[in-house]
């Protein structure tokens, strides 16, 4: 880390969890011992998305471990990735807020490259694997890259001609800017991104996209099918308001 980098930042993690018992517990160790090793003070927000696993049960168990744990769980059915962050986003009291996957695609680690550019002014940073300088150590299947290169496509065609990437899950924001654009927000699903970046460069933001480390999980939540044509739906909707806007 940088020497002209604060160390007194209130860091809230927001994570949100579908059906992820088995990979939870794993992930929770590595940011609670990052953050502990560097003497911040954090906050990690786990919101359970409706899971038919057995995730609430290992959250509770964590949550008695670890005790600047908190998690949220709601026993209706699964309402989609944009709802959980958002419900997360309302219960952060972080001056820092950072969103992360939590399969920990992209390593904790790498919130040093974001806070770099938090430092300097800017209000929403975002991880990006489609920068010349990523570091993609795992990819995805070529189907899936294919898929992501053609949604990536549509999203700048449309919508926003500024970002390479704007479905990687690793994201930063300052805690005011987030809770304003997620207050706003109406996406409960996988193109809520979009929809986050259409709002802040609106509304003039200033928005960093840095290249990351990312490790593709082969366990992917999203489906190829009926996800892919609900981001076209929630794409198309977005446009319509850009025509309004």
């Amino acid at each position: 880390m940088g020497p002209n980098l604060k160390r007194n930042y209130f860091i809230s993690v927001v994570i949100p969890a579908y059906n992820e018992s088995c990979r939870i517990t794993r992930t929770l160790d590595l940011i609670y011992a990052y953050f502990t090793d560097h003497l911040w003070q954090f906050e990690i927000i786990v919101v359970d998305d409706g899971s038919t696993d057995n995730t609430k049960n290992v959250l509770e168990t964590i949550q008695n471990r670890l005790p600047l744990i908190k998690y949220f769980s709601y026993p209706s059915a699964n309402h989609g990735k944009g709802h959980a962050v958002r419900k997360g986003i309302e219960a952060a009291a972080g001056e820092i807020i950072l969103i992360s996957d939590a399969d920990l695609s992209t390593p904790i680690e790498e919130i040093e490259k974001l806070l770099v550019y938090f430092d300097q002014g800017y209000d929403l940073i975002i991880g990006s694997r489609g920068l010349k300088n990523s570091d993609i150590r795992v990819r995805q299947p070529l189907f899936r890259v294919a898929m992501g290169k053609m949604f990536n496509r549509i999203v700048r065609l449309m919508i926003l001609e500024d970002f390479r990437d704007t479905q990687c899950g690793f994201k930063l924001f300052s805690g005011t800017c987030a809770r304003k654009l997620f207050k706003q927000a109406t996406i409960d699903r996988f193109a809520f991104d979009v929809e986050i970046l259409f709002l802040a460069k609106r509304q003039g933001y200033k928005i960093k996209e840095v290249p990351i480390i990312w490790l593709n999980s082969p366990e992917s939540k999203v489906h190829p099918v009926k996800d892919s044509l609900q981001m076209l739906t929630d794409i198309i909707r977005l446009y319509l308001r850009t025509l309004r806007a």
